[in-house]
């Protein structure tokens, strides 16, 4: 860490600036390609880390809240140019993005009934469904090692399908998870034997959801924050936020305008996650879209400027590294349910499903860039709307 304890001269934290800016414009395909596009720039081309510090920081990333590509560019800013490069790797990896969803959520606020919009975003649907079921694929392979955390996903996914708090869900699958860890082998049977008290506990915690509430800016800020800080795993988890309280509690979007918005987060570089701009502008303009893109990307920050250092200490942790087992099958059993929730509004017909079937088959056997994908979603939608 002797480049952040050292920060280099402004050159150094300059090309940090410029490299950042160049992913945040090109950066497509979601967050195994952003990393992957980091791993050639700043191991293979720049020399900034070698390949074992930049594992080290990916497992860092995948250890706290937050998106974990935008983490990564905060991470190798910091130990490039220290906090300045800090700042300015996330703000530069995230403000072209942010610029770019801004100007379409103006465009879709005063087009969006137009054929045009209404069919691009009909064939970009179904692949977002497909793109979400392959990242569960592909996660729920890593992370379901055992079968005690298999029935800890079952349980948790029960429990969302019943209305559960998100957060409740994530928490409460870690802390279940690390308890029968410290039971031990001979007893983790028996904790997970009972997860009646969990499926009790989080329901009731669903059953005190607020009625329809008023939009605000300050409101909308503090929902933004709290989903920053304590979203782990994929991007895609983040739906499971939203739906639950901006579609369900509080009614301020339609089931369409949330697929609209990860539509949207989808098809733009850079982070997933500047679907709170969109959702911001959507319901206040640009200012709210401001208050929204800075919310939910501020705890990343803020985790990798104090929490860095305590990772190494984390993943030496027994009890640690179980609770974050539990997390991770908890965030994809919240990923399994909104994606089966969200499918009803985007497969509406036979092409549709065709077009979500076609998509999921590309992605497991050719492994095609989903940005690729995306576009040729957007081109069906378009023909079908000219030969209509």
């Amino acid at each position: 860490m002797s480049d952040a304890a050292h920060p280099p001269a402004g050159r150094e934290t300059a090309a940090v600036a410029k490299l950042f800016l160049k992913l945040g414009c090109t950066a497509f395909g979601g967050p195994a390609a952003h990393i992957s596009m980091m791993e050639q720039e700043v191991v293979r081309r720049l020399g900034w880390l070698s390949r074992e510090e930049f594992l080290d920081l990916l497992g860092a990333a995948n250890l706290i809240p937050g998106p974990s590509s935008t983490e990564m560019a905060i991470f190798i800013g910091y130990r490039r140019a220290g906090l300045r490069g800090l700042v300015l790797g996330g703000v530069c990896f995230i403000l072209p993005a942010a610029l770019i969803v801004s100007a379409i959520a103006w465009a879709y606020v005063k087009y969006h009934q137009l054929p045009q919009a209404a069919a691009v975003l009909y064939g970009i649907k179904p692949v977002i469904i497909a793109i979400i079921a392959q990242a569960l694929w592909n996660l729920g392979r890593t992370a379901v090692k055992t079968k005690w955390l298999a029935l800890a996903g079952v349980v948790a996914v029960g429990a969302t399908a019943f209305g559960a708090n998100p957060i409740l869900v994530l928490l409460g699958t870690g802390a279940v998870v690390a308890a029968a860890r410290g039971l031990g082998p001979r007893h983790g049977a028996a904790a997970f034997g009972a997860p009646t008290i969990f499926g009790l506990a989080v329901p009731a915690a669903g059953a005190t959801a607020l009625p329809l509430a008023p939009f605000s800016i300050g409101k909308l800020f503090l929902f933004f924050l709290k989903v920053g800080a304590v979203l782990f795993g994929s991007g895609y988890v983040l739906l499971a936020f939203l739906r639950g309280d901006l579609v369900e509690r509080w009614h301020w979007l339609t089931e369409n305008q949330l697929l609209d918005a990860v539509a949207v987060g989808q098809f733009t570089p850079g982070p997933l996650f500047t679907t709170a701009t969109f959702i911001g502008y959507v319901l206040g303009g640009p200012v709210a879209a401001a208050v929204a893109t800075v919310a939910i990307f501020l705890p990343s920050f803020l985790f990798v400027a104090v929490g860095g250092p305590l990772i190494p200490k984390l993943r030496r942790s027994i009890y640690a590294g179980a609770f974050l087992d539990g997390v991770n099958v908890a965030a994809l059993a919240l990923m399994a349910v909104v994606t089966w929730q969200l499918a009803g509004a985007a497969l509406v017909d036979l092409l549709s499903v065709g077009l979500a079937v076609a998509a999921l088959a590309a992605l497991l056997r050719w492994s095609i860039n989903s940005a690729w994908l995306v576009g040729a979603g957007a081109l069906v939608g378009l023909i079908k709307a000219i030969v209509r």
